[in-house]
């Protein structure tokens, strides 16, 4: 595809990679015109889109058709590198299914009754729910088992959690304190505090993903809105909040943007990506 007349063949930053939920989705599961639109000129431009999200492959494969996407994408926060096109992962790490019951025991005995559920791992795997544990996320399909020792009946790719009382960050904070080395300890979104492997993070998903497309932080611009994306924030050169991320995540950011639901990811792409053809970038919409 050509890139469009008003722009050089070039993009300040070569790699673009956004969260999906709460930043470039908006809250009705959908993506506004306006990002398509920067999207599609960015790439015309010579910049490579990746999403990195926490959704599961089988979940994120409908959202990257309605991207067009037929590239990679880094999900299950990190443990998956998917190619879209093929229909298959090029890499996965599962958590192990005894490590995960014993960080789930852990966090009990510390805060009471958990509800649990998981992601399986593979292309297909599905998302298990266990009597009690309720979807923060309504459109997002899952299977309830019987008991929690259903769980484990396939290899799984990470753990959501879930408290009666408690609120995410103090769910998330006293699982960190307690699980060690045991999983990852992330909070992705309202209502989901994560156990995934030890190790992984958004940020080794996009590194990998990077290395597959010949690209390195310098030339990347994150863009997200919770504490799961700071070591994607860390890694790459520029790090954009959303107005409506969570504190933590501000605090290290770049800049902060308008919300998922306003302009977003598309006004920051328009001023900072695309650079006009006299070499000064473009200072056009921005935010507004």
């Amino acid at each position: 595809m050509a890139a469009p007349t008003a722009y050089a063949a070039r993009t300040a930053y070569s790699l673009i990679a956004t969260d999906l939920d709460g930043t470039l989705l908006r809250g009705d599961d959908t993506f506004s015109d306006r990002s398509l639109d920067a999207l599609a000129r960015v790439a015309a431009a010579g910049a490579r889109h990746l999403v990195v999200t926490g959704r599961p492959a089988p979940r994120v494969r409908p959202l990257l058709d309605r991207l067009h996407s037929r590239g990679l994408a880094v999900c299950g926060q990190g443990a998956q590198l998917y190619d879209a096109g093929a229909n298959r992962l090029l890499w996965s790490v599962t958590l192990d299914r005894e490590l995960a019951e014993t960080a789930l025991g852990k966090i009990e005995a510390e805060v009471g009754q958990l509800y649990a559920a998981v992601d399986q791992d593979g292309v297909d795997g599905l998302t298990l729910i266990e009597p009690g544990y309720r979807m923060p996320h309504p459109t997002l399909p899952a299977l309830r088992v019987g008991r929690r020792d259903d769980l484990w009946c396939e290899p799984i790719s990470k753990v959501l959690l879930r408290h009666p009382t408690l609120s995410d960050d103090e769910l998330a904070s006293t699982a960190r304190s307690v699980v060690g080395s045991l999983a990852t300890v992330t909070m992705s979104g309202p209502g989901t505090v994560e156990l995934q492997p030890c190790g992984i993070t958004k940020a080794t998903g996009l590194a990998l993903a990077a290395e597959h497309l010949g690209l390195r932080p310098e030339d990347t611009v994150a863009f997200g809105d919770m504490p799961n994306d700071i070591p994607m924030f860390d890694w790459a050169a520029r790090g954009v909040a959303m107005a409506n991320a969570h504190p933590e995540l501000k605090a290290v950011a770049d800049e902060v943007t308008t919300s998922n639901e306003v302009v977003g990811v598309a006004g920051v792409l328009d001023r900072v990506c695309v650079v006009p053809a006299t070499g000064d970038r473009l200072t056009g919409t921005g935010d507004r």
